[in-house]
Parts: C-alpha cells; structure tokens; sequence
C-alpha cells in the first residue's frame, strides 16, 4: 500500500489536481468568510485591502484567469518540447523523470490553480442588479492579487528549473538517486532480522501461477509471509520486480503441495504488474537507465564520450556499496522462527554482466568512456567481498583486454587503456 501511494504521488496529474481542488475549497472558504464579513468595520486590517468595487474586481479576476490559463498552456507546451528532446537524445525510458519531476508538477499545478480560483471568485461578484443586493468578496480578490505574484515568481522558477532539468549531470543525479534507493532497501546493510539463509527443499511443491500478464511491479514479501505462516506451508518466490510474466506463467512454488489452495489468493494480490518498468524495487531497470545513457551517449549520431563518463561514474555510486555488502539471506522466517519464505535477489554478477558486455560492445572507440569504465570494474572489484563479483569483474577486464588488443582504432589509445586494465586487474588482485 506505501508503494502504491508513493507511485500516486509521482503520476503527472496528482500534484496538479491536488493543487487544483485546494484552489477551489480556498475559493469557497474566502468567499463565505467575505460573506460573513460584509460591511463589517475591520479597523486597521481593513486598511489593507483595496476595495475597487464590482466592475473593477471582474476586471482584475478576468485578467489574472485568462493570463495564468496562457501562462500554463505555454509551460505545458514547453515541457512536451523538453520530452521530446530527452526522449530522443536520452532515451524514452528517461522520459518518466521529467514526468515525476515536482517542480513541473508543481508549475503547472499552480498555474491552473490560479486559474480555477479567478473563476470560482468571479462567479460570485453581484452587483446592484441583482435582487439580493452586491457583493464584491474583496478579500478573495486581494489573494488572487496575492496568487497572481507568485505565479510571476513560480514562472521564474519554472525557466531555470527546466532548463536545468535537461542538463546531463542533472538527469543522471536523479537516475543515480534511484538506483542509490533500491540498492539500499533490496540489499540493506544490516540484514532484516526475520532474515535466514535459506535454499528451497527438495521435495514436491505445487505452483501458483499469475492471472495475468506484464511486468512485476513489486512483491509483497510481508504479506506472503502472513500467508504462509497462517497456511503452515513454504513460499518459494520465483519472480523478480522487471520479471515479465504471461498469464500462466509460474510465480512461486509452495511446499507441501497440499497448501496451495490456501494461499493462492494471497499470493495473486501481494504480487503487483504494470505495463512498464519501474526503479522502486527493479534494481536492473535502475542500472539499465544509466547504462542506455552511455550507449546512447557514444553512438555515431551523439558521439559525447563525456556523458558516458558521467553516467559510469553514476554507476559506481549505486554498485560499489552494494559489492562491498555481503549476499542478502534469502529466508524469511516466522515468530516460531521456522523459515516460510524464500525470496529472490539479482545477483550483482547479472548487473555487472549488463554494464560491460555494453561497454565491450560501444565503447572500445571511445578512450574517455573507456577509461572511466575500467575505473568502475576497478572499483567494484577491490570494493568486493564476494569472490564470485571480484572474478565476474576480472573476466570482464579480460574480455575487454582482448577487444581492444583486436581494436583497428588508434594504437596510442588503444595501449592506454589496455595499461589502464592492467593496473586496474593488479589493484583488483592486491584487495582480494
């Protein structure tokens, strides 16, 4: 349910429609407190309202409505053109950065905002005409001068804050963030306290498969160990948060078979899809986005080694703690202590499979990118406390090696950066 919340939080529309009602209850509030105060003697704070009557309060409401619904229409506009721009320098996966991004949420919430509350207020100025006499709700008036101001100063924002959004270390901050948040919460410094090491037995089990198909959002781990506590049976987990699933497809094995009739319900609701990826638990999706920031950053058509670098040295930030951490325990065990779960981890070998395979593939041409690639294999291999990580970072230094040894590009770069994995294979073979 927190994770649920928190990707509400971070849809487009949330924060501006949120914005968007609180503008029509302030409307309401100020209009009944002007109702209540109506040709009341206020005194001193009387004095700073200005009160331009009927006519010159629609005046300034229309104004001020009809400019911010321009205003929010050209930063919407301007905000399409960014999307456009990142999607195709960055890739379109990047694309959901902007999307969540509270500043743009934000400008264009308060710009509507603005809008709804000119309107409402608006709507109830009287004049003499009127059978139940004027009413001119002055003080609802002031604040949409109030409201106006900031919204001069929000615009201002809003050009620094979108011109800076689309800046490389920007974006890449933002990515690193994620991966820097999944990393910690899938592979934690201190194991959970329910934590075991654990492997599934060997005995017969019985599948839950999935109802239906897309990608694993998130697995409910407490909610299956409910489950399978109250059914006194073994949960195996099968599927990892990125895992693509077809109706049919197994999701997690119980043991014994007899069980699982009483928590095949449960597993189906603990077990969420969506129809993309998403970095809150996917730790590979995280790794992935700065890895297509490098890929897309050394093509022929962008040809900026520069960003690859920066997008490797993103990467160390999230990949080095998680080497110098130890391998998470995979049990999860009830209040009698009895292991009842058995969930799935990425291995950090698979993610660092994904980094260099495509550094061996578009960077080998690209000294810069390169370098500061072997200088990511050095760190995750001396930061390492699994040897399995340190070999997996060594094969790769060789595969590397042997490409560049194959390389037509220019042999100076070509032999610095074949002593650069030297070094870093020496570096590597001390700390271990």
């Amino acid at each position: 349910m927190r994770m649920k919340l928190s990707r509400l939080s971070d849809v487009f529309w949330f924060l501006p429609m949120a914005l968007g009602i609180g503008a029509l209850l302030l409307a309401q509030g100020l209009i009944f407190l002007d109702r209540a105060l109506n040709d009341a003697d206020l005194g001193v704070w009387g004095a700073l309202f200005y009160r331009v009557g009927a006519s010159g309060s629609r005046d300034i409401l229309g104004a001020i409505g009809g400019s911010m619904l321009a205003v929010a229409a050209t930063s919407f506009s301007i905000t399409v053109s960014v999307l456009a721009t990142a999607s195709s320098t960055y890739g379109p996966r990047l694309v959901r950065n902007f999307m969540n991004d509270r500043g743009n949420q934000f400008v264009l919430g308060i710009f509507g905002a603005t809008f709804l509350y000119s309107l409402m207020v608006l709507r109830s100025i009287q004049d003499a005409t009127i059978d139940n006499g004027s009413f001119v709700p002055d003080i609802a008036v002031n604040v949409a001068v109030l409201l106006a101001v900031v919204d001069v100063a929000v615009l201002v924002y809003f050009i620094n804050h979108i011109a800076r959004s689309i800046q490389v270390s920007t974006l890449s901050a933002r990515v690193r963030s994620e991966l820097v948040a999944v990393v910690d919460t899938l592979y934690p410094e201190e194991q959970p306290d329910n934590s075991r090491p654990a492997v599934p037995p060997r005995t017969d089990s019985a599948p839950i498969v999935s109802t239906e198909s897309g990608f694993v959002l998130s697995v409910d781990e407490n909610a299956l160990l409910r489950a399978a506590e109250s059914a006194d049976c073994l949960v195996e987990v099968l599927v990892r948060p990125g895992d693509h699933i077809v109706e049919g497809e197994e999701l997690v094995c119980v043991h014994p078979p007899e069980r699982v009739a009483d928590v095949t319900e449960a597993v189906c609701k603990a077990v969420e899809f969506g129809i993309t990826r998403t970095p809150y638990r996917d730790i590979q999706f995280a790794v992935q986005q700065l890895v297509e920031m490098a890929v897309r950053a050394l093509s022929p058509g962008t040809n900026d080694p520069y960003t690859a670098h920066n997008a490797f040295n993103e990467l160390a930030t999230g990949l080095v703690p998680m080497a110098r951490r130890p391998a998470p325990r995979l049990g999860r065990v009830d209040s009698g202590q009895t292991v009842r779960l058995i969930v799935t981890r990425l291995p950090l070998t698979e993610l660092i499979d994904d980094v260099f395979d495509a550094v061996r593939i578009y960077a080998l041409d690209a000294p810069v990118a390169m370098t500061s690639a072997i200088m990511l294999a050095r760190r995750i291999g001396i930061a390492a406390v699994d040897t399995d990580v340190r070999e997996s970072v060594l094969r790769h230094l060789a595969l590397i090696d042997a490409a560049e040894a194959a390389s037509t590009a220019d042999r100076v770069n070509v032999d610095f950066c074949r002593g650069e994995i030297d070094v870093a294979r020496q570096a590597i073979l001390s700390a271990s």
